[in-house]
């Protein structure tokens, strides 16, 4: 039975590998070609009233907020890699206790989700020029770009405008504003990380037990 334990560990981790690499190559891929081929705030409709492309960039955290300054992005950045590896000990330690798989493939989201928006922060800067609400950036293989390594923006795309209506008249304080939902412009990346933390949450006592291989194992 100690095969069978040790075929579904392989398993597992090759499960991370892939999980890892469609996220990045699909975050990438999108952020390159938004970069390259966007202004800054142009916007494609893709479905009227739902769904947009609107490039902008976000210096500091995820769905368009912010950590100040450059000391603040240079620590969100060390503390994204620094979760990295945790979550990396992490996987490792779920899959030698044998939980679901299921389980390692919604970490492995989250994980790649950090991944990719760490590259935009490392890299972008220094492989990118400025992009400007006039003019498309380029890629610039030699590292001329417009930040240094660590300062770079990530780039964000995804835009739902459900919502976009204003308040009404009789409302005090807030009447006859303009209210938008849902209002943050995201990325692929962003978009893992929230898939993988709000399934755990919902799912987590299903989650977080062992496979059934793994049972089978235990009991023999």
């Amino acid at each position: 039975m100690e095969s069978i334990s040790y075929v579904n560990q392989k398993r597992q981790i090759l499960y991370v590998i892939v999980t890892v690499m469609i996220i990045l190559v699909l975050d990438h891929w999108l952020k390159f070609h938004i970069k390259t081929t966007y202004s800054l705030g142009e916007s494609t409709i893709i479905f009227p009233n739902w769904f947009e492309l609107h490039f902008t960039e976000n210096p500091g955290m995820a769905f368009g907020l912010t950590l100040g300054g450059k000391w603040g992005k240079i620590v969100l950045t060390l503390f994204r890699i620094i979760a990295s590896g945790v979550i990396i000990i992490y996987i490792q330690n779920l899959i030698k206790e044998g939980v679901k798989s299921a389980t390692i493939i919604l970490i492995s989201l989250i994980l790649a989700g950090a991944i990719g928006n760490i590259i935009d922060s490392i890299l972008y800067g220094y492989f990118f020029e400025e992009s400007t609400y006039h003019s498309v950036a380029k890629f610039l293989p030699n590292g001329d770009g417009y930040a240094p390594l660590f300062m770079g923006k990530v780039v964000d795309m995804l835009y739902f405008p459900l919502i976009d209506t204003h308040w009404p008249e009789w409302l005090p304080f807030i009447g006859g504003n303009r209210f938008q939902f849902f209002r943050p412009v995201f990325n692929i990346a962003d978009a893992a990380i929230s898939v993988g933390v709000f399934t755990i949450l919902v799912f987590r006592r299903y989650l977080f037990t062992q496979s059934q291989s793994e049972e089978k194992t235990a009991t023999d």
